[in-house]
């Protein structure tokens, strides 16, 4: 039996990433885990960590690091590389950042799952800068250095895996974009099970997201102020929610955020889901289809891999309002031919077990390959 450790970068909350680490702790149970901080509440740690207290870098009790913990970004690498990790033969990061660059030696087996190469080092570093302020100045060249010497030390941590898993196909040639490594592609888990498949649709359009830049809630209003015949349910909150509610037309009603319970309920009863953001995966846009819920998506990033066009939904091909429109006005045309039984049937191949049983599969097949003598 292999002693497998887990690295994660930071548990402060139930998010995407905390979804995978959630089924390694299925998967490795006795496997502990490391990470720059831990603030989970005890409910998240129960469902993440088992139960279990996870062991934090020296970031843990820095001054304000509950809240403040991402403004220590430049400690971040430090931070990884003090985690003595020698008693283990398996180390599985799970990164999005910093975490695939633990040290391991020569006798051990690193695979991580990536989410992402650390996007506001690559390819959103100018669009970072930007929305930071720190295009010029003390502060910005400051931010500039330091992303810099991130960008070295990442590309050094991305050699110390021995293979990469990345969530999709467009972060597999992402990573190999930044790193030159190749990656196989294993879908993260969605928990298709605690969703039901609504065949009565009601005549409102869903969007639902944190109302930051990159999401482009914004578009979506755009576009359905300018149909004023078609209502548009806008579910989120964030630092867009002034910009989105002034851009509003009377058929789009804003409700903020809502529980798990309510986001559901809009989900099954909507006629389509909107969804206009480039992700990396896009959890509830396969969310929404296990409710039998068509989406309407941009045709690039994990939407283009897991919304089937004129299926299981219809895909647009620029982020502006008026390529929205014009799938909503296809939408209307062809709705009847969506059937949300098969919908929610393709939804089903991105759920948890799936997920860990090709999870398991594949480190099983580079451990038997790596330690020949422990099988």
């Amino acid at each position: 039996m292999l002693k497998t450790a887990i690295v994660h970068e930071w548990l402060v909350n139930y998010a995407g990433s905390e979804r995978c680490v959630e089924s390694f702790t299925n998967i490795w149970q006795d496997a502990p885990v490391f990470t720059l901080v831990d603030f989970l509440n005890e409910e998240e740690r129960r469902i993440i960590l088992k139960g279990k207290k996870a062991h934090p870098s020296f970031i843990q009790k820095l001054p304000f690091a509950r809240s403040q913990h991402r403004k220590y970004l430049p400690l971040f690498p430090l931070a990884i590389e003090q985690f003595d990790l020698n008693a283990y033969d398996l180390i599985l990061s799970s990164s999005h950042a910093v975490a695939k660059g633990v040290l391991t030696n020569s006798y051990q087996l690193h695979i991580c799952y990536c989410y992402t190469p650390m996007r506001y080092a690559w390819d959103l570093y100018h669009i970072y800068l930007k929305e930071a302020r720190l295009l010029s100045g003390i502060s910005g060249l400051t931010a500039k250095m330091i992303l810099h010497k991130l960008r070295m030390w990442d590309i050094i941590a991305s050699n110390r895996v021995d293979h990469f898993i990345a969530i999709s196909n467009h972060i597999s040639k992402r990573i190999k974009k930044t790193y030159n490594r190749n990656s196989v592609v294993i879908y993260p888990p969605v928990d298709v099970h605690l969703f039901e498949c609504i065949s009565d649709k009601e005549d409102f359009y869903l969007t639902a997201s944190r109302m930051v830049s990159y999401k482009r809630m914004d578009i979506i209003v755009d576009a359905f102020s300018a149909m004023p015949d078609k209502k548009l349910v806008v579910i989120g909150d964030g630092p867009e929610m002034k910009k989105i509610k002034s851009k509003a037309g009377k058929n789009v009603e804003i409700l903020g955020y809502q529980n798990f319970n309510s986001l559901k309920s809009y989900m099954q009863k909507a006629k389509a889901f909107i969804f206009a953001a480039e992700e990396d995966f896009g959890i509830i846009a396969v969310e929404a289809m296990a409710c039998g819920t068509p989406i309407i998506a941009l045709n690039k990033g994990g939407a283009a891999e897991t919304v089937s066009d004129n299926n299981t939904g219809i895909l647009f091909n620029q982020q502006s309002p008026e390529s929205i429109k014009e799938a909503v006005m296809k939408f209307d045309l062809i709705q009847d031919k969506f059937d949300p039984a098969i919908i929610r049937a393709h939804s089903l191949q991105f759920g948890r077990n799936i997920f860990e049983e090709k999870l398991k599969q594949f480190i099983n097949e580079k451990s038997n390959d790596f330690f020949p003598d422990k099988r």
